[in-house]
């Protein structure tokens, strides 16, 4: 061992470029810059992708002018309710107002990154140490800072001097740019995070409400990036159907579904719902290590946040291996397929959500016990508002409303009997015109289940 050096020195140091204290700043400034053009949103889907949507013959969104609506959007809401602002924490809702992104898995459960929307005034987005150069894309976020993550994995018995400080930075925000109006809607909060704003004098209203009607209606821009991320969903959903072969695991097969995804940009799936033969009865099972066998349903939900962030929620159910399906089988996918073709045709501009519901197919008797928990959901950066239940489980705190044209929503089916062998899942994604509707879904079923 050679032990000629200097003790305590890690290696041997040698000056790799000129570096003058005063040149930090310049040096910060160009890494952020190319850190910035080398984002992934800048970078783009690459080809496997833009070579789909052109087959499809889906243009590319319009994404300046997507996320301007966006931020009017809020803005107009954030009016309607006489809100100062917005702060948000939800990495959904952060996405919405600045289509940035930053580990968003991670944040979802670490509260480390967060954005103040001014209704008159800027929008300040609080980001994770040096993750600066990650919003430089977007066009609509005006000013980057360093964020104040006061959870305990940070703070510990700390925290609450970390809450101080946080809330200090908000307080002054409102009082800057809320023009006297303390009030804020706030999506995500701990509880001493609410006291110490309101000890400052700023009061808390409710920002999913804000959000979720925001989020509501689509613009063109929106439909476009959400119909880029179906054919996205969609081909690797025929990767997934091509590797079906028996004697594959659950698991096995669902990560075809996540490599596709991935491969074309994609960013995460929100479940594990793929499963087969005994399994898909009752629903709500997550993958499994199950080998799946020739003749088996195979039932999935796809769940997927796909490319520009947009969610593809879609469910079909296939058979496993060469045989004929059996007498069982064909019922409950017809009478799931049936259900899914009257309930779509129903989900017309101008209908209430209750009237909806009220003339909605439901499950036979014997599958009644087993339905899925509602019967139509909105969809955009992933699932939202509204969510619609059963005429049956319709209660006096189910709020109503009014489909409109830009408005998503996916149409659900699951068929099983109670105490049956296997059932069967179905769900389309359809937007509402001025007219009527277009199932935005494409995916064929399974022609030997439809016999």
């Amino acid at each position: 061992m050679d032990s000629a050096g200097p003790k305590g020195n890690f290696g041997r140091h040698r000056k790799i470029m000129p570096f003058e204290p005063g040149s930090i700043e310049a040096l910060r400034d160009a890494s952020r810059q190319k850190a910035a053009s080398l984002n992934q949103h800048v970078l783009g889907y690459g080809a496997q992708a833009e070579a789909e949507w052109a087959a499809a013959g889906i243009a590319a969104p319009d994404l300046p002018a997507m996320r301007q609506y966006r931020l009017e959007r809020i803005r107009a809401e954030l009016k309607r309710r006489d809100y100062a602002g917005a702060l948000l924490y939800d990495p959904v809702n952060i996405r919405y107002a600045t289509d940035s992104t930053n580990m968003q898995l991670w944040v979802a459960h670490n509260p480390t990154r967060h954005c103040f929307v001014a209704t008159e005034g800027p929008v300040v987005l609080f980001d994770y140490f040096s993750c600066e150069h990650l919003s430089d894309h977007s066009g609509v976020v005006d000013e980057v800072r360093p964020a104040v993550s006061w959870m305990y994995l940070y703070g510990g018995e700390l925290t609450e001097q970390k809450v101080r400080r946080w809330a200090a930075g908000i307080a002054d925000l409102v009082r800057e740019h809320g023009g006297g109006n303390s009030r804020i809607a706030v999506d995500h909060i701990n509880p001493e995070g609410l006291e110490e704003l309101a000890r400052l004098g700023v009061t808390i209203g409710n920002g999913e409400a804000v959000m979720e009607n925001a989020r509501l209606i689509k613009s063109s821009d929106e439909i476009l990036a959400m119909r880029r991320a179906i054919v996205a969903c969609e081909a690797a959903m025929g990767e997934m159907e091509r590797a079906l072969q028996p004697g594959i695991s659950e698991n096995e097969l669902w990560a075809e579904l996540h490599r596709g995804n991935i491969a074309r940009g994609g960013e995460w799936i929100e479940t594990r719902l793929l499963t087969s033969g005994p399994r898909t009865n009752p629903w709500f099972q997550e993958c499994s290590s199950r080998k799946i066998e020739a003749g088996d349903l195979v039932a999935f939900d796809t769940d997927l946040i796909g490319p520009y962030g947009f969610c593809a929620d879609l469910s079909r159910t296939w058979l496993c291996g060469d045989a004929n399906p059996t007498n069982e089988q064909r019922d409950l996918f017809r009478i799931a397929a049936d259900q899914i073709g009257y309930n779509t045709q129903l989900m017309q501009p101008g209908i209430s959500y209750r009237d909806l519901v009220e003339r909605s197919a439901v499950p036979p008797g014997d599958c009644f016990p087993t339905r899925y928990g509602v019967l139509y959901h909105g969809v955009g950066l992933a699932d939202e508002y509204p969510t619609l239940p059963h005429a049956s489980d319709w209660t006096s705190d189910t709020p109503d409303g009014v489909l409109e044209p830009g408005m998503v929503l996916c149409v659900e089916s699951y068929i099983g009997r109670l105490g049956g062998r296997e059932g069967v899942k179905i769900e389309e994604q359809i937007l509402i015109t001025e007219t009527g509707n277009e199932k935005l879904s494409t995916y064929p079923l399974d022609a030997r289940l439809l016999g």
